[in-house]
């Protein structure tokens, strides 16, 4: 499957996630992406999630 470009938009959403201390799993249901996803975006955008498992990203 092909990767589908982040908006500007995905990308403040994602920090809104984050600043919120929503989960990995939550975040990457509301932004309709995979975990995978969310993750690599979070540590290109320097955010920490937390997986639902209690496992640091």
């Amino acid at each position: 499957m092909a990767r589908k470009p982040w908006s500007f938009k995905e990308d403040r959403r994602l920090m809104e996630l984050a600043k919120s201390s929503t989960s990995l799993e939550d975040a990457a249901k509301q932004l309709g992406r995979s975990p995978d996803a969310i993750k690599r975006m979070a540590l290109r955008l320097g955010l920490a999630l937390k997986s639902k498992a209690g496992k640091k990203s």
